[in-house]
């Protein structure tokens, strides 16, 4: 019995080391190398870029007051269409002390001298009206008493316009309302009510009481790599996406590219215009940021492989074209002319054709 034992022992030890000598054999052995294997196909290849920017209007305003003063009334709001002339808030006037003493002495000069004007002129009638003075004295004085009567309605308007910033005689071309310059939609009005405004002059940008844009007429704006931007020319079509809008898309046309690059996070960058065109069925605010595709190049009908496919050394560029099958194969290297490349698909211009079956890559097997 115990001889049995021994035997059945000594033959499982046996099993053991045979089974542990074939598996580190076999995992010993190279495995072979498979490659992936594609036929060339007949397609278009476009090569693209993605030019990152924003929508804009073409023409946004900043409407400044013609007078200096507090904002007492604002009449409409962000978001607001406005026509041409339209106001859009009312300022009252804060006078200037010296401009008022000037303007109030004035009036009272031009008073004092159509008084005298007018006692000129009676005295000048009743002597004209005896005979005494010859005609053209007496409409010399006449014109003399218009001219200060005259005078005096300026001066008059000058003071008003001063201390109230409008006078009768142009309440409605008022200084103290605020007009749109355009028509459009108010993207912005960053005064409030009793905000003190101050108008443009040589040192002073003015304060602005409404910016206002035409939203029909918008570019998109963005800054293209030195590497790409000799392959544009104006007038090309591009493809607009605004991501916040649920992927909406538009087309627009190249108008302008900048002579100058600007640097760019150490990158030489050209700015761009495009005009959009506009869809109807999408409300485009001011600032969206958006994505413009741009066809640089492309070429169609032609034979196409996978750029991995393709073979680079020594400023030339191979296939290698699989000959035979199964344990058969073999690979003839053969030199190629290729052509525009989207950085997946090239195209191959001459060195083989659909018939033939090209050798990409090896394929990567993964143990588990």
């Amino acid at each position: 019995m115990k001889k049995y034992l021994k035997l059945i022992i000594a033959a499982l030890v046996l099993l053991v080391f045979i089974g542990t000598f074939v598996f580190l054999w076999k995992k010993s052995q190279p495995e072979p190398i498979i490659y992936e294997e594609f036929h060339p196909e007949m397609g278009d290849i476009r090569k693209t870029t993605i030019i990152t920017g924003k929508i804009e209007p073409r023409n946004e305003v900043s409407v400044k007051p013609q007078i200096s003063g507090i904002i007492t009334e604002i009449l409409k709001e962000a978001g607001d269409m406005v026509t041409q002339g339209e106001v859009i808030a009312k300022v009252k006037v804060i006078p200037d002390m010296n401009q008022l003493s000037s303007a109030e002495a004035r009036v009272r000069l031009a008073k004092i001298n159509v008084g005298q004007a007018q006692t000129d002129f009676d005295r000048e009638k009743i002597l004209y009206d005896k005979g005494l003075v010859s005609r053209e004295e007496y409409e010399k004085s006449l014109q003399t008493l218009n001219q200060t009567t005259e005078e005096v309605r300026a001066a008059v308007d000058n003071l008003e316009v001063v201390r109230d910033g409008v006078s009768r005689s142009n309440a409605s071309a008022s200084s103290t309302l605020i007009r749109s310059t355009i028509s459009g939609l108010i993207l912005d009005i960053p005064v409030k009510v009793g905000n003190s405004v101050i108008l443009s002059n040589t040192f002073n940008d003015g304060t602005t009481i409404a910016t206002v844009a035409n939203m029909g007429d918008l570019i998109f704006r963005g800054n293209i790599d030195e590497t790409e931007v000799g392959q544009l020319t104006p007038g090309m079509q591009m493809k607009i996406t605004i991501g916040a809008l649920q992927e909406l898309n538009f087309g627009a046309q190249l108008e302008y590219i900048s002579p100058k690059a600007v640097e760019s996070n150490g990158a030489n960058q050209f700015e761009i215009k495009a005009a959009v065109h506009v869809p109807n069925n999408g409300q485009i605010r001011s600032g969206y940021s958006a994505n413009a595709e741009i066809e640089l190049a492309s070429a169609k009908n032609v034979i196409t492989l996978p750029e991995s496919a393709i073979v680079f050394e020594n400023n030339e560029t191979y296939v290698y074209v699989i000959k035979g099958s199964g344990d058969n194969k073999t690979y003839e290297r053969r030199p190629v002319k290729i052509g525009l490349s989207d950085g997946i698909k090239i195209e191959v211009k001459s060195g083989v054709s659909t018939k033939d079956l090209v050798r990409g890559p090896q394929v990567i097997t993964t143990e588990e």
